[in-house]
């Protein structure tokens, strides 16, 4: 018998989770993500005639749509079940219309986290469509559209072809440039810090270090003079003690997640990128096979920046709590995160779904970035609801001279929630004193030595992926949904790359945010950007009209698109080469960057006269374990990075070195040899390894996850051991060839839950 409920949702992962739970009677469909969108040839919106929007089918997506067709008109009732966010609203949307479901059968769900309770909950209390929802993503959609299809084709006709331009992404490139120009900017000062070393009059009663404070206020030393002066005062003055002050002081948990704040967490602790973060986010909620339990959803909606948490998620945390630690971890009562002003406070705050299944119950069902990610989110939800922690502070205070000097020591008296979680930072902090003597104010302290340092202020700090998106998200640029896409499109675009974990903007970001800077002023300027978020929430909540917004905005934008074109008739901006320091072997010029198919790589500014070209590199930790040279990566002309000896290219033969390996160096030496060990290369965490054959850790090239290597597969000396993959391709390819089917079974998988790039 035909099954009389439909339900549709964007994956295969979340459909089979949501099957199990609503059991026979429900028949459980995945659209793999959206259906129908703007036309990738043309702009797809007549600015003319009131913003009509031309949507069409996907293409690829013909046989999706024809089935979900036909499961919708045998079904008696639809749920559409996307994601709880705007755009999952929209594409709940497209659905109806495009496989033509009545209204009197449309049913919306919206599922903050994908357990049996809630799934058949909002099941049987199902609702509209909230047409201001897909109206605020509409809104967003299309002016991200006219933006980056009237402004990109000039930036391809005035710098070059590939360049795109959004409201989001370059007011993040504009933040990574003014960066750089405030480090190219900046002017050292000099200051100085005294640290004096006292001890106890009493042999063996305790040393310690106070820094210099001032007089009654603060006092910076500038110059070595200013610190002579204060040296020449107290060498022979008595140190006496003025102060002592002993107190408990209290330090409060972490809020629980919301997007950015695990983004940049993930980013600090874990070493992923906001996208990677998103995506195994994804896998958590939609839903994990777990033994024991089937397939669960582990964590609750990831797209979020509301601090919220349910009555009865706290309520679990308090028993899950005093359950294991006791009475002396819990405050008393739930704590309450005060959301910021501006947030859509749709959802809850991203949580574990069932705060009973710890990271190591579920652990061998986890890939290992999984439950790295799910732990981390698990452990900063728990720690929010413990009782603070406490730590013993003693601060000093000793005068000589009419001159302060201060000590200070703080320890952890209770773990309170740091027994849990403790917040990665994006600065190092100082390194802790040791304890301080038991003193009394009145007693006097005999002075051993004096030790004035110089230092000089240091630049900013270029940003990292995390604190990007902290400042995105304090001056309100940008949405949950776009941080991830929006770093990841000015990387793709070249326009910023990494170096270590740190961001910083090439020549080309450069230029075009130059030109972005001087005819486009709105779109790259954060409070305007700020401010059209607002409206864009106002928009969603029926305040403001969608097509009125466009119109206010296509009004001033229009004209300045029109006098950028008229400034910059038939002119042709030129991008500098970025140089490096890498001379080139045959004409002595210093290489400069180049972008290609495989990415960037060095070549010669002296073409065609010189037509040098070669991979960058980088150093590597550890050391050649061939001939103890540097280990360098470099990136094959297929673009897949290997590690080779410095010595690879050494003209002197005797000093030549043959080493290449596709395994990763790591900082660590094996403790047997000495050697440096290596992992296999790929995401998520690899057991290092020994590759030292005398060595009794050895670890043979069959058992480290590869296929051995036969004798026609190994590199030729000075080549990079791209062979080796070759003949895996090849397979993979026959097995594709044979299995057409499930090749666009995959492909379409691969949409699954992509959102759109929203920058």
């Amino acid at each position: 018998m035909a099954k009389s409920n439909l339900v549709i949702v964007e994956s295969p992962a979340k459909a089979k989770t949501i099957g199990k739970y609503l059991g026979p009677g429900y028949e459980v469909k995945a659209s793999m993500g959206h259906v129908r969108d703007l036309p990738k040839s043309k702009i797809g919106v007549d600015v003319e005639h009131g913003f009509t929007v031309d949507y069409q089918p996907i293409k690829g997506k013909e046989e999706v749509i024809t089935d979900l067709k036909k499961a919708a008109k045998k079904s008696d009732k639809v749920f559409l079940a996307t994601d709880p966010d705007r755009e999952g609203e929209a594409i709940s949307w497209h659905l109806k219309e495009m496989l033509g479901i009545p209204d009197d059968k449309t049913y919306r769900v919206t599922f903050n986290e994908i357990t049996k309770k809630v799934v058949n909950d909002s099941i049987a209390n199902p609702r509209a469509i909230d047409m201001d929802l897909v109206n605020a993503q509409q809104a967003r959609r299309v002016l991200d559209r006219i933006v980056g299809y009237q402004i990109s084709p000039l930036l391809w006709k005035k710098i070059r072809r590939g360049l795109s331009a959004g409201r989001v992404q370059s007011v993040a490139t504009r933040l990574v440039c003014e960066r750089e120009e405030e480090i190219r900017a900046f002017v050292p000062q000099e200051y100085w810090s005294l640290e004096a070393d006292l001890a106890r009059i009493a042999p063996n009663l305790g040393q310690f270090k106070a820094n210099f404070y001032g007089r009654e206020k603060k006092v910076e030393l500038h110059s070595k003079d200013e610190v002579d002066a204060v040296v020449e005062a107290v060498k022979s003055a008595p140190f006496t003690v003025t102060g002592v002050k002993r107190q408990d002081k209290l330090r409060s948990p972490a809020p629980p997640f919301i997007t950015s704040t695990l983004q940049q967490e993930a980013s600090r602790k874990l070493n992923m990128t906001p996208r990677r973060t998103m995506s195994i986010a994804q896998q958590l909620y939609e839903g994990v096979d777990i033994a024991g339990e089937g397939t669960v959803g582990l964590i609750t909606y990831m797209r979020t920046d509301s601090l919220r948490l349910s009555d009865e998620a706290t309520a679990a945390a308090r028993s899950f709590i005093l359950a294991r630690y006791g009475e002396n971890y819990y405050p008393g009562k739930p704590r309450v995160y005060k959301t910021k002003s501006g947030a859509q406070d749709a959802h809850e705050a991203i949580r574990p779904s069932n705060v009973n299944l710890t990271p190591e119950d579920v652990k061998k069902d986890l890939t290992a970035e999984q439950y790295k990610l799910y732990k981390l989110i698990w452990s900063r939800f728990l720690a929010c609801q413990m009782a603070s922690a406490v730590y013993d502070s003693v601060s000093i205070e000793v005068e000589s001279a009419g001159y302060t000097f201060r000590a200070n020591h703080s320890a952890l008296k209770f773990s309170g929630y740091t027994a849990v979680y403790v917040e990665g930072k994006d600065e190092e902090e100082e390194a802790a004193q040791s304890p301080l003597p038991d003193l009394k104010e009145g007693e006097k302290v005999d002075l051993k030595g004096l030790k004035p340092d110089q230092h000089f202020t240091q630049p900013p700090n270029r940003y990292t992926e995390a604190t990007l998106i902290k400042a995105l998200e304090e001056k309100g640029i940008g949405r949950p949904s776009t941080y991830a896409p929006t770093i990841s499109t000015i990387l793709d675009r070249e326009y910023v790359v990494k170096e270590g974990r740190n961001l910083r903007p090439t020549p080309l970001g450069e230029v075009v945010t130059g030109l972005m800077k001087d005819k486009f002023t709105d779109i790259v300027d954060t409070a305007f950007t700020a401010n059209m978020e607002e409206q864009l929430d106002e928009v969603e909540t029926g305040k403001v009209d969608w097509k009125k917004l466009l119109g206010q905005f296509y009004d001033g934008f229009e004209k300045e698109l029109k006098q950028a074109e008229q400034d910059l008739d038939g002119e042709r901006i030129k991008v500098p080469d970025e140089v490096s320091d890498v001379i080139c072997p045959k004409c002595g010029r210093n290489l400069v960057f180049k972008s290609g198919r495989f990415g960037r790589f060095l070549a010669c500014p002296g073409w065609p006269e010189c037509d040098h070209t070669q991979p960058i590199v980088v150093e590597m930790p550890g050391k050649c374990p061939k001939c103890g040279g540097k280990i360098l990566k470099k990136t094959s002309k297929r673009g897949f990075a290997y590690y080779g000896c410095e010595n690879n290219t050494n003209k002197d033969e005797a000093r030549k070195c043959d080493f290449m390996t596709w395994d990763v160096p790591v900082k660590d030496n094996c403790p047997s040899c000495g050697h440096t060990l290596f992992k296999k290369s790929g995401r998520g965490f690899k057991k290092p390894f020994c590759i030292n054959p005398e060595c009794p850790n050895f670890l043979p090239e069959d058992q480290r996850g590869y296929k051995k290597k036969t004798t026609t597969e190994t590199p030729a000396e000075g080549a990079p051991p791209e062979e080796e993959k070759k003949p895996a391709k090849k397979a993979a390819a026959k097995k594709t060839a044979a299995k057409k089917p499930a090749a666009k079974k995959t492909a379409a998988k691969k949409t699954t839950t992509k959102k759109k790039d929203e920058s």
